[in-house]
């Protein structure tokens, strides 16, 4: 039996991941909300190929530094909100890991790539159309950090895990984030945060 794939997203800084989870939190309809926040880059990674996708990852990881992201406003899902945002940084670096994972892409994740962050979805429309016009009234674009990735898969049960932080952190990302131990733990999440190589402090953030 093969493995549950992998789910590839960016680490956000803590006060942004913070931000964004809260407003999940708030307004995802009851028990829908299994996951927290998320940007993802990679929807489904083969799980049976964990030492090449790790390697991969840590390499692309230690050449590369925090990257600067502008949240540019919310936009309507039909039946949810999600925020879009913009990085040329996080792009390339994205544009890179798809010549790296080709062969093994879905047709998802062949689409192009548009940055962004789910607050709501599911949601009745009446109720998702209200929550956009509130959230864009007085909204003004603003910066957050991607600070490293995140490796997931899918395994039916609450788990703990970790991330692989980029280079160089931001100037607000400090040192301290940069090791220890890292995990995660929300009611009825889903989404597994899965290590490859627990013993190497290089792939490990802590919060």
């Amino acid at each position: 039996m093969s493995a549950e794939p992998f789910i590839l997203t960016a680490a956000l800084d803590p006060a942004a991941a913070d931000w964004f989870e809260d407003l999940r939190q708030t307004h995802f309809p009851p028990g829908r909300n299994q996951v927290p926040a998320h940007l993802t880059l990679f929807h489904a990674l083969p799980g049976d190929q964990e030492a090449i996708i790790g390697d991969t990852l840590k390499a692309a990881c230690a050449r590369t530094p925090a990257l600067s992201m502008e949240v540019r406003g919310p936009w309507s899902l039909g039946r949810g909100v999600a925020y879009r945002l913009s990085s040329p940084g996080l792009e390339r670096l994205r544009a890179d890991l798809v010549a790296a994972f080709e062969p093994w892409l879905t047709r998802q994740d062949r689409a192009p790539f548009r940055p962004h962050i789910t607050v709501q979805n599911k949601a009745d429309p009446e109720v998702a159309r209200a929550l956009l016009t509130h959230l864009q009234l007085d909204f003004e674009p603003f910066d957050v950090t991607a600070t490293g990735l995140q490796v997931w898969r899918y395994l039916g049960a609450v788990g703990a895990g970790g991330r692989a932080p980029f280079s160089r952190p931001a100037r607000a990302v400090t040192e301290k984030r940069l090791s220890g131990e890292y995990s995660y733990s929300v009611n009825h999440n889903r989404l597994i945060n899965h290590l490859f190589t627990i013993s190497d402090p290089a792939l490990l953030l802590s919060v």
